[in-house]
């Protein structure tokens, strides 16, 4: 049974920074792309950044330059470093695999505010 556990998200001032966690159980981790998505109240889910088995890297147009991928896969955890926040980030984020279907966890809420 595949699960996704997203955590770490919060409330953050504008500027400022918070990292994301996924956890992933039930995969080979090492050899699956995860992706990062997002969805704003009101809008559609949108991509963020994605990473493959061999940690190549690609990002949104609208995060790239404050947004960082990563994973470990000792601990089957991919990460979304989110610098330089702004309003528009605001989101709850999720974490995606297809291993083949499409997996999805439960999201994180992060919102961007003073």
């Amino acid at each position: 049974q595949v699960q996704l556990v997203e955590s770490g998200g919060g409330l953050v001032q504008p500027g400022g920074s918070l990292r994301l966690s996924c956890e992933a159980s039930g995969i080979i981790f090492r050899l699956n792309t995860i992706r990062w998505y997002r969805q704003a109240p009101g809008k559609q889910r949108e991509w963020v950044a994605a990473i493959t088995s061999v940690r190549s890297t690609n990002y949104a147009d609208s995060v790239k330059g404050r947004f960082t991928i990563s994973r470990d896969n000792a601990k089957n955890t991919v990460y979304l470093q989110m610098n330089s926040l702004k309003p528009e980030d605001t989101a709850v984020y999720y974490c995606n695999v297809q291993s083949p279907d499409d997996y999805w966890g439960q999201g994180t809420q992060v919102t961007v505010s003073s």
